[in-house]
């Protein structure tokens, strides 16, 4: 797993066989939304369009943004508002604005009710409003504006000269005195267009005075996110979510060999052939007892996950017959017919099926005992009657420092490992007979064995 591809049937295979643990981070993730949920209220949100005629420009616009979350716009709204424990510098992380098409200018408040959040968006907005049409005004300029007021008030004074100059005038109808009154007459026009101009310059009429709000803000009819149901949902599956990325950083980091060179390399023997063994169900771990590992069991953790699927087997004659060759190539390893221990790891449910079967397909020839071995504390019962050790071990299910664990334990009774046998779970076909029942009560005898050989070497 540590080389392969992470894929969707990886996914699938990890629902597939921990979907008890992973539907109980599930639990737990949503459990935690909710537990969030109850610690933040629930939020409603709504908003106040305000209008600023004329062009503007963006910078401008933005500018504005900022003037109608400022502070001093926030702490007018807080003080007409009046909530009792609620201050300006409160209120300033649930109030935004922004700039949208239009020249408008949409200013959101959040707040635990829907009354709350519509009176607190008209309040900023009617604030913000009052308060740039006040620095329009303080902004503009006092000696331009005296500046033009004189200039409005002699323009007046030439023109109403101007009308007696007119009436002075000789009243002939001489081709001077006509034209005198149509020169006059002219420039008076021109004074009165020149006056339109200076009022319509007035610093009083800017812009930034005609900003209107756009009605009052519609109450809002549900809640803004995050919702219960969205903290609830997100926990679920982020928790979700995490179980799957550590299952497969386990499987990614996992050390467990798989290649048959990887595994006789760490026994230090070579490879005699494969066996099948026909699993029926998910091969699981040894039962044990206690609270632990009823949890075990029931979360399905004694059940492997990251091995594939078994593959499709023969029928029970074509499995013997891989028992059979593995039995006459360990004869071809043996100068004489002699008597061998079949060292599986203890807890690999596989290796031992597959060792007991080799105990009935070798007979006499050679004499074959089986003995499980713990990986943990590797013991292996002293030399006795036998000239070496068999190990039966399964692909996947342990790392090079366990097996070679086993070889040193072989080691330290004075056994020679003589070979390898690797054993596979198979799925059995309906017409595929069950291995012969015989292994099974041989088995447990030799495990009493196993049991008294450890009391004399302990």
């Amino acid at each position: 797993m540590s080389d392969d591809t992470i894929r969707l049937v990886t996914i699938g295979r990890i629902i597939r066989g921990r979907w008890r643990l992973l539907a109980l981070f599930a639990l737990v993730g949503a459990l935690l939304g909710y537990g969030a949920s109850v610690l933040f209220p629930p939020r409603y949100t709504t908003s106040a369009s305000v209008l600023l005629p004329g062009t503007w420009e963006e910078r401008e616009l933005l500018t504005q943004t900022e003037v109608a979350t400022s502070s001093v716009v926030v702490d007018r709204a807080a003080a007409r508002l009046g909530w009792a424990g609620v201050s300006g510098s409160d209120l300033r992380n649930h109030v935004g604005a922004k700039a949208t098409d239009g020249n408008i200018i949409k200013i959101s408040g959040t707040a635990e009710t829907p009354e709350r959040a519509q009176r607190l968006s008209d309040q900023v907005a009617k604030e913000f409003v009052s308060y740039a049409t006040r620095i329009a005004t303080e902004s503009a300029d006092p000696e331009a504006a005296q500046e033009l007021a004189a200039l409005q008030k002699s323009v007046e004074d030439t023109s109403r000269r101007i009308s007696k100059l007119a009436d002075a005038t000789d009243p002939g109808d001489t081709v001077e005195s006509v034209q005198t009154r149509t020169e006059l007459e002219k420039l008076r026009t021109a004074l009165r267009e020149a006056i339109s101009t200076i009022k319509q310059a007035d610093p009083v009429d800017d812009e930034a005075k005609n900003m209107v709000v756009m009605g009052s803000a519609a109450r809002p009819t549900g809640e803004a996110p995050p919702t219960r149901t969205q903290l609830v949902a997100g926990g679920a599956l982020l928790f979700f979510l995490f179980a799957v990325i550590g299952h497969l950083t386990a499987a990614r980091m996992g050390r467990r060999l798989r290649g048959e060179a990887e595994i006789t390399a760490a026994l230090g023997s070579a490879l005699l052939g494969t066996v099948d063994v026909p699993v029926r169900r998910p091969t699981h771990r040894p039962e044990g007892r206690g609270p632990r590992a009823w949890l075990r069991r029931l979360l399905g953790l004694d059940v492997r996950w990251d091995i594939p699927a078994p593959q499709t087997s023969g029928d029970e004659a074509s499995r013997q017959i891989r028992y059979r060759r593995v039995c006459s190539r360990l004869r071809d390893r043996l100068p004489a017919p002699q008597r061998l221990l079949v060292v599986h790891p203890e807890g690999d449910e596989i290796a031992r099926r597959a060792a007991g079967q080799l105990v009935v397909e070798a007979g006499s020839n050679p004499a074959l005992r089986a003995v499980a071995v713990p990986v943990s504390r590797p013991m292996v019962p002293d030399r006795d009657h036998e000239a070496g050790a068999l190990v039966v071990v399964s692909a996947g299910s342990w790392t090079a420092a366990e097996l070679s664990g086993i070889a040193e334990a072989c080691a330290d009774a004075k056994h020679a490992v003589v070979g390898v046998v690797l054993a596979g779970p198979v799925r059995a076909t309906r017409s595929a007979g069950v291995p012969r029942p015989a292994a099974e009560p041989a088995l447990t005898d030799l495990e009493g064995e196993l049991d008294d050989a450890r009391g004399v070497t302990g």
